[in-house]
């Protein structure tokens, strides 16, 4: 059983979920903890030869510590690039919350320290007409851990975001800062100040933007900047 299970959302699509995640896996696995990571649903996938693959999935893949087959990572690929429950009327899929909780409790299952699981968007995505990707969380009843773009408006994003996981009965475990692109926002001091004061979760860090960086290295290199003890200390 996976010691310690996580949801991983963000507050915005776009604002480096899988980014986070596998500097998270990277810190663990320095830490010398087994980890297991999956994206049960990604759209924007390209055709291999192998099928249908993600980059981010394919991260996530490379930074776990226990090798598992690409599918079990990520179970349900889809080719379009826009929202999965979309992609998946465009591809005749059903997508539901109890599939997607299916996968999930068979990668619970497999020996583990730390399992993320990453979701879709932010917090509110669809997965069809009736639910949305929270209820996968909410019926496996995990702690979340909030990826917050330090950019104009995150504030008010990372607050909106907070309320309604709390909404639904969950925990914001904590929360990590990232940079997803190369310019600074002003007074960012001020802002990481009050989301640290407000948010009512550990900061677990403030990742950088990184330039020329190869993307294979990007996770080790940023889990430098991570405090993942609240996440593994029990």
């Amino acid at each position: 059983m996976a010691k310690h299970t996580f949801f991983v959302t963000g507050t915005d699509t776009g604002v480096g979920k899988t980014i986070v995640s596998a500097a998270i896996l990277e810190a663990a696995k320095s830490a010398g903890k087994r980890t297991l990571a999956m994206k049960p649903i990604a759209s924007g996938c390209d055709q291999t030869p192998e099928g249908l693959r993600n980059e981010d999935a394919l991260m996530l893949q490379a930074a776990i510590t226990e090798k598992l087959p690409y599918d079990t990572i990520n179970p349900i690929a889809l080719k379009p690039a826009i929202a999965p429950h979309v992609a998946a009327q465009q591809a005749g899929k059903q997508v539901t919350a109890q599939r997607i909780v299916g996968f999930c409790r068979g990668m619970q299952i497999r020996p583990a320290d730390l399992l993320l699981i990453e979701g879709a968007g932010g917090w509110r995505v669809p997965l069809n007409d009736r639910e949305t990707y929270a209820a996968v969380p909410g019926e496996l009843n995990l702690p979340v851990i909030l990826v917050v773009p330090l950019q104009l408006g995150c504030i008010n994003h990372a607050m909106l975001s907070a309320e309604a996981i709390r909404a639904d009965g969950l925990v914001v475990a904590g929360w990590v800062g990232n940079h997803p692109e190369e310019q600074v926002m002003s007074c960012e001091q001020d802002t990481l100040n009050y989301l640290s004061t407000h948010l009512g979760a550990p900061c677990l860090g403030v990742l950088p933007w990184l330039e020329n960086t190869d993307t294979a290295e990007m996770p080790a290199i940023l889990s430098r900047y991570l405090n993942i003890t609240p996440l593994i200390e029990n």
